[in-house]
């Protein structure tokens, strides 16, 4: 929920006006957005450039998953692997323009530990593959743009540690 909209149903609630705390929230969001706009613009357009080099790294650093008995063992189970890794990009750039990451945690995140231990898919190693993909995302972006987008990185690995 972004801060615009997490402000009026607050406000909505308590059956008042916004206040000018609330009112400076929600200009700072505003002014920025062109730059949250800009990163996920980097994100989609190199989509499939963070997505193969953070599945080469992940492979490299962690070969039993694409080694005979892996998760990621053979072509289809490696594409499935590497799908996951875009579908994680793909609900960060929804974190990133909104400006929250209430995005990523009610699309993705609840239950994404279940969802990995019934199929016996370690999560240390897709939690890795996003730690490889914030590496290669951040390394097209300037400073503050970086560590912006590194952060919605880190709370999907962090709500898979």
């Amino acid at each position: 929920m972004s801060v615009v909209t997490k402000s009026i149903v607050n406000a909505d609630a308590e059956a008042r006006y916004l206040s000018p705390g609330e009112l400076d929230q929600i200009r700072s969001f505003v002014t920025s957005g062109e730059r949250r706009l800009r990163i996920a613009q980097v994100l989609t357009d190199s989509r499939e450039r963070i997505v193969k080099q953070a599945g080469d790294q992940l492979f490299q650093k962690r070969p039993d998953v694409v080694s005979p008995g892996g998760n990621a063992y053979g072509e289809e189970m490696t594409a499935t692997c590497l799908r996951d890794l875009d579908y994680y990009l793909r609900l960060i750039t929804y974190g990133v323009v909104s400006g929250d990451v209430t995005p990523i945690e009610e699309i993705g995140i609840v239950g994404v530990r279940e969802m990995y231990k019934s199929l016996g898919t370690p999560i240390d190693a897709v939690a890795e593959g996003v730690r490889a993909m914030k590496n290669v995302a951040v390394s097209l972006m300037s400073g503050e743009d970086a560590a912006e987008a590194g952060s919605y990185f880190d709370y999907v690995i962090g709500a898979m540690s």
